[in-house]
């Protein structure tokens, strides 16, 4: 009996270890490694467009280093909690990423102290001629590189050509912001009923380059609050005057901006025949306004006088590497091959629909011959715009007074700006700016 028990436990034993075997041979992991043969990165983000992105990327840099296989392991939390975990791991010491994305906005709570980001320097610099470095400058410190950018972000307008071109307007010719308001009183003649433009009350995207043209910003180039200026103030009383004479509409959500399903629903109704964001919201109209599809057109911003830059680098993600890594130099070499090389940069665009930020990829062939839903969907090519404007794309002030300045933009300055009637915008400005707490 004793043997029999002991042949039936041999033969489960071997079974067991033949199913292990079988299954560490077929069980794939991200980033297309063997389980068992690869370094683990994780990576945390808010954003699932990111992950689509990086896994694409991990695939490829599996491909090019057979010796030195990843398994990238991405989360997604929402945007708040992201951040506030990401805090809480830093000052606990313990339970941060190997690889993380930080919204500019953000970025600036974890540059303070003790910073617990990796210096990208050594990856970094190397590079520098061959990408903007604005978008590395943004996620900088004291000499030391911490972030890069998926993107330039490049501020545009967007124009719905199949509107503008049924009453006769010339939206390739619109190159002052006079020229724009002219453009919506004749809009708004011809239809009474739609909106030349819309404007966010709760959000900058739309106000922040009409700013930055007439050489200012939010921040001082000291890191300073820096919101009541006469330029701020002509910005916001010309946004003002469009929507109360209904050339412009405050963006419908809560909170009000160019997000909002509200908006999208609105924008894709054809109700709006044009919107300044940044080149990187070329995939909300793809997403989320289907029916605008071939008769969206993208240009450059008007300037207040001719002559003055046509754009600004808008928002961006900091990607970084967590001093919690374990293999932050295998982790940084990644972020580099995913973020900075040309195979990276062609891919920035074919995944994302971004404006990639190393600059030879926006007139190669493999960018601006590719066909993807943004080629299909807009009536222009983006990269004929970003090549106009390569040379006048401003950057913006960074410090750590940014998240609590735009936290004021978004949830006062803009609405009382754009809703209350008979406002004195210089006095309000004046009135906000002494908020800012940081």
């Amino acid at each position: 009996m004793k043997t029999k028990v002991r042949k039936a436990l041999s033969l489960l034993s071997v079974i067991l270890v033949l199913t292990m075997l079988v299954s560490a041979c077929t069980t794939g992991v991200p980033g297309g490694a063997a389980e068992g043969s690869a370094t683990e990165i994780e990576f945390w983000t808010f954003q699932d467009l990111h992950v689509e992105f990086y896994e694409v990327m991990a695939e490829k840099w599996n491909e090019a280093n057979p010796d030195e296989q990843i398994n990238f392991i991405p989360t997604v939390y929402p945007f708040d909690d992201m951040h506030n975990k990401l805090l809480i791991a830093f000052q606990s010491g313990v339970g941060a990423p190997d690889l993380v994305d930080i919204e500019i906005g953000k970025y600036a709570n974890f540059l303070r102290g003790d910073i617990q980001l990796l210096p990208l320097n050594d990856v970094v610099e190397p590079e520098l001629d061959n990408i903007v470095k604005a978008r590395v400058d943004i996620y900088s410190k004291d000499g030391s590189f911490y972030g890069i950018c998926f993107h330039v972000g490049a501020a545009v307008i967007y124009y719905n050509a199949e509107l503008c071109e049924a009453v006769g307007i010339d939206w390739e010719n619109i190159n002052t912001w006079d020229e724009y308001y002219a453009a919506g009183e004749a809009f708004k003649a011809a239809n009474p009923d739609l909106y030349w433009t819309s404007v966010e009350s709760g959000d900058i995207w739309h106000m922040w380059p009409m700013i930055s043209s007439q050489g200012s910003d939010m921040l001082a180039a000291d890191g300073t609050p820096t919101i009541a200026t006469p330029e701020m103030a002509k910005a916001l009383e010309f946004n003002k005057k469009m929507v109360d004479e209904g050339i412009a509409v405050v963006a419908p959500g809560s909170p009000s901006y160019h997000h909002s399903e509200e908006f999208y629903q609105l924008m894709n109704s054809g109700a709006i025949a044009s919107i300044s964001m940044p080149m990187w919201y070329m995939d909300r109209f793809t997403d989320h306004m289907p029916d605008l599809s071939g008769k969206m057109a993208i240009a450059p911003l008007p300037v207040w006088e001719e002559g003055q830059p046509r754009s600004v680098g808008m928002g961006g993600t900091g990607t970084s590497v967590t001093a919690q890594s374990e293999n932050a130099d295998l982790v940084k070499r990644f972020l580099a091959f995913a973020k900075l090389s040309k195979e990276g940069n062609i891919e920035v665009w074919n995944t994302m629909g971004f404006d990639p930020i190393r600059t030879e990829v926006w007139s190669l062939p493999e960018v601006t011959e590719a066909v993807n839903k943004f080629t299909d969907y807009y009536v222009t090519t983006p990269f004929e715009v970003l090549n106009q404007i390569k040379d006048e794309i401003l950057p913006v002030n960074v410090s750590d007074a940014l998240p609590a300045t735009l936290d004021v933009m978004k949830n006062s300055v803009l609405n009382r700006a754009y809703t209350e009637d008979g406002i004195d915008i210089p006095a309000m400005l004046e009135e906000e700016q002494a908020k800012i707490q940081y």
